[in-house]
């Protein structure tokens, strides 16, 4: 099975390819151009992307949109999560922004959340969303993952498991991440043990 992702971002097509093991992902030619993320939600964002890969490409394609919703700000980053400090903002400003912002704040709880589109040959389109809830710590810690995992503590490793995303294995990581979820299920809709 052949898959075109709709990403530029090489540890979202990594973590895919990990999680749909058996599936061929092929990143998206440089010559295609993705269109501006305007959608006001991950769903709406996603689509976008991968609507513009499958009309490229004329082939199976699938695009992430996922980002990162604090309690205390609303959701925010949410949608902006990528270019919370600025259009060129590194994974670190954007975190350390996130991490001023919520100082002070008694209610830490934030939310991973994933929507993948999948969009079949035949043009039909299949939307998913996937969710992991934690809390954000003010010191990151550990050297795995990207963007706000080095903050990022989920509730599901349990009360006493103290790591952050960033010190998780990848296995444990994929059973509980957000992505890891909304691949699982994008698979189980489509009929098959991983997204096609």
């Amino acid at each position: 099975m052949r898959l075109v992702v709709a990403t530029r971002n090489e540890h979202k097509l990594r973590e895919l390819g990990e999680i749909l093991a058996g599936v061929e992902l092929v990143a998206l030619p440089a010559r295609v151009e993705l269109p501006p993320e305007v959608g006001d939600s991950f769903a709406a964002n996603a689509l976008i992307k991968a609507r513009a890969a499958h009309a490229a490409e004329g082939d199976a394609a699938l695009a992430d949109d996922s980002g990162i919703a604090a309690v205390a700000l609303g959701g925010r980053p949410g949608v902006r999560s990528a270019r919370y400090a600025g259009e060129s903002a590194s994974d670190e400003e954007n975190l350390q922004l996130l991490i001023d912002e919520l100082r002070g704040h008694r209610d830490r709880r934030v939310a991973y959340v994933c929507a993948l589109a999948h969009i079949g040959r035949d043009g039909r389109e299949t939307m998913v969303e996937g969710r992991c809830e934690g809390e954000l710590i003010e010191c990151p810690r550990g050297s795995r993952g990207f963007g706000y995992d080095p903050a990022f503590v989920p509730r599901d490793t349990g009360p006493n498991d103290p790591r952050t995303m960033a010190e998780l294995d990848d296995a444990e990581k994929h059973a509980i991440s957000h992505r890891g979820r909304a691949a699982r299920e994008l698979g189980r809709l489509l009929g098959t043990g991983a997204a096609t």
